[in-house]
């Protein structure tokens, strides 16, 4: 058996990630590319129970009522129940498997509640838990779109409109989401993600434009 290889897009809410990973799906799929399709969390699992508990506010109504290291263990079941049941075996037989969030939204959305100096050793402990203890694989490419905090806003907005949704408590929160992405600039930094711009030249950019770059990323590094 080969180990296989992860690839990991990664955004706080609002960034587009998830329009842009099912845009590169779809053009993998067009391509011939065998891959298998991740997205965390799983809120239709049982795994995700404490998950859910916790981002509508019954551990709390405010995100740093849940400190950084509990919140990220109810995160870290979810993606080892998920790598037993669903994509451990293809990953070990060396399958490309591409995920949206991960590990690294740990960082980002636990992270955010702790101090610059704290976060070396979250990040640390974050990566000794769940890729030493638990024993998932780390990501091998991780792809980081990076949004400013208004866009972000705006398109959570447009998005809970349409879809006649309520935030949840990382979304109420406009002071967590920006501490989000000072953490986020940090961790990029820190474990070496490549970033995705939003905005270029003072505007945001086009959709087809960063999927492009994206998925030219991706397939160098499959080359």
């Amino acid at each position: 058996m080969s180990k296989g290889r992860l690839i990991v897009l990664e955004g706080i809410d609002g960034s587009g990630k998830s329009s842009q990973y099912r845009r590169i799906c779809a053009r993998m799929e067009k391509d011939g590319i065998d891959y298998n399709h991740i997205v965390f969390p799983r809120y239709d699992k049982e795994s995700s129970a404490l998950i859910r508990m916790y981002l509508s506010g019954q551990f709390g109504t405010h995100p740093d009522d849940v400190n950084a290291y509990t919140a990220s263990t109810f995160y870290a079941v979810d993606r080892f129940a998920s790598f037993r049941e669903d994509w451990g075996k293809t990953y070990e037989n060396g399958g490309l498997i591409i995920s949206d969030r991960y590990t690294t939204s740990n960082a980002v959305h636990q992270g955010s509640k702790l101090s610059d100096e704290e976060l070396p050793a979250f990040f640390r402990w974050l990566s000794d838990l769940e890729y030493g203890k638990m024993g998932l694989p780390k990501p091998d490419l991780v792809i980081y779109l990076d949004v400013d905090l208004e866009t972000s806003l705006a398109r959570m907005k447009r998005r809970q409109d349409k879809n006649n949704t309520k935030a949840d408590i990382h979304e109420k929160d406009v002071e967590y989401l920006r501490r989000c992405l000072h953490t986020a600039d940090m961790a990029a930094q820190y474990y070496g993600w490549t970033r995705i711009p939003f905005i270029k030249d003072g505007a945001e950019r086009d959709v087809d434009e960063k999927n492009d770059e994206i998925y030219d990323l991706i397939l160098s590094y499959l080359k």
